[in-house]
């Protein structure tokens, strides 16, 4: 396990929170007093008449109550046995348990495995926490090539890098830009007049058992290839717009028109050993690409998290090395597995199934106080804030913010839809101010009827005070 520094615990972030609004409101006093700010007054501008009472700063966020009560199973049971019994769930499995504990507090079906869709996201972001540095980038190299005026572009798993222009909007902030490996290209010198494009590291099919090829020009999906302009998108701003079939030989376009050259002259093959370097990028790092992974559902990042997490361990940069290294890290983390059965690590693929029970013991890892100083809790603490926010960030921004409302801003989840599945995994704070962790997942129904219902049960646990 390797990590580049401490986490504070989520109790402390929000300790930190209400003292710079304490702060912020301090600030709001002497503005409205008309006080400056690190100066003394005069006795002129002390002098007010009459004398205004005494403000008293309130702080507007703070700490949960750690006296909460804890719901009962028979309470939660009551709470949820109406919307259990929506016919729209289909088929359906779910646990809940306590935040601090860590105790199962209900549980239905949770050892059966079910299609999660891209809650599966939540496995592969805790085992990325685990075996990766929360710093760790993925780099873009070009090198000379075996002819006069050709270079490699030898790829590394940046499926984030763009050609937009300095100072342009971005999908990936942070990512690195094809301007940048051009201007390096030309400083070394170096003619340029054919581009090679170096995708070697990864191996295996380029899509997954379970992907549909129609889902490349619907948005979803591109060819898993180690490098790609915005996810591969045609539109670089637009989440769900159509994808490229060649998002490794675009990147290498891109390049060429950067540096002039014609893009006919580009193509795939491999760098010569021991070549010398002219140009190096890199990624955001991994923490900053999680949270753009879970806040979204971006299904070509996780896969390629999932293959940064496989070369880490020795294995294939392939579908089937990301899932093997993402279960055995979690495994080797001591979490139980038993029951998951993958095809890759976004979720995509309609033949993943995992037990809810595992999804809701990896969120519970990162959400409970039971054993505060494990490693791997600490580790795992940063996802309780990569979740979308309900009815406001990411995949929740338009669930509960119409309607019932009653978990809006409460819940924060990874969401998971498919053809014919639902899913939730996350963690909501319920009326009595006690913090559950839950995963839910309904499968054999579509989701314009499975997640309505879906929801329903989450924000059940919300307004639950089940004792």
């Amino acid at each position: 396990m390797k990590r580049s520094g401490g986490t504070l615990s989520s109790r402390t972030q929000v300790i930190g929170l209400a003292v710079i609004v304490v702060a912020v409101v301090f600030a709001l006093t002497l503005l409205l007093l008309n006080l400056p700010f690190g100066s003394e007054t005069s006795d002129e501008q002390a002098a007010i008449s009459p004398e205004p009472s005494a403000i008293t700063a309130t702080p507007q966020v703070a700490p949960l109550p750690d006296d909460a009560p804890i719901p009962t199973n028979s309470g939660l049971s009551a709470v949820l046995a109406g919307p259990l019994a929506n016919p729209d769930l289909g088929r359906f499995t779910g646990i809940v348990h306590d935040a601090k504990t860590g105790d199962v507090l209900w549980s239905s079906n949770e050892n059966s495995p079910m299609t999660p869709a891209s809650t599966t996201k939540v496995l592969t972001a805790a085992a990325a926490m685990i075996a990766l540095p929360d710093d760790h980038r993925v780099e873009t190299r070009v090198v000379k090539g075996q002819q006069d005026g050709q270079i490699v572009v030898i790829a590394g798993g940046d499926t984030t890098l763009t050609a937009q222009p300095v100072g342009a909007p971005v999908f990936y902030a942070g990512g690195a830009r094809i301007d940048d490996i051009a201007e390096q290209v030309r400083r070394s010198g170096v003619p340029v007049n054919s581009i090679v494009v170096d995708t070697s590291i990864y191996s295996g099919d380029l899509l997954a058992k379970g992907w549909f090829p129609a889902d490349i020009s619907g948005g979803s999906l591109a060819p898993m290839e180690p490098l790609m302009l915005d996810g591969a998108r045609s539109n670089p701003l637009v989440d769900e717009s159509p994808r490229s079939t060649t998002p490794a030989l675009d990147v290498g376009r891109a390049i060429a028109s950067a540096l002039g050259v014609d893009p006919a002259a580009v193509s795939s093959g491999t760098a010569p050993q021991g070549a010398d370097q002219l140009a190096s990028v890199q990624s955001a790092p991994l923490r900053q690409r999680l949270g753009q992974m879970m806040g979204l559902s971006d299904n070509l990042l996780a896969e390629s998290v999932g293959r940064e997490i496989a070369l880490e361990e020795g294995k294939p940069a392939s579908f089937t090395g990301a899932v093997d290294a993402v279960i055995s890290t979690l495994t080797t983390a001591g979490f139980n597995v038993n029951g998951v059965s993958q095809q890759d690590v976004s979720g995509l693929s309609v033949d993943n199934v995992i037990p809810a029970r595992v999804l809701g013991d990896v969120v519970t890892a990162a959400a409970t106080d039971s054993d505060a100083s494990s490693e791997r809790n600490v580790e795992l603490r940063p996802m309780l804030d990569y979740l979308p926010v309900a009815g406001a960030t990411g995949t929740l921004a338009d669930r509960y913010a119409s309607g019932d409302r009653t978990a809006a801003g409460w819940l924060r989840a990874k969401t998971g839809t498919l053809s014919t599945a639902s899913a939730l995994a996350g963690y909501v704070v319920d009326a009595s101010g006690r913090v559950l962790t839950f995963a839910l997942m309904s499968n054999d129904r579509p989701p314009e009827v499975g997640r309505p219902a879906l929801d329903a049960v989450a924000s059940a646990l919300r307004s639950c005070g089940c004792t």
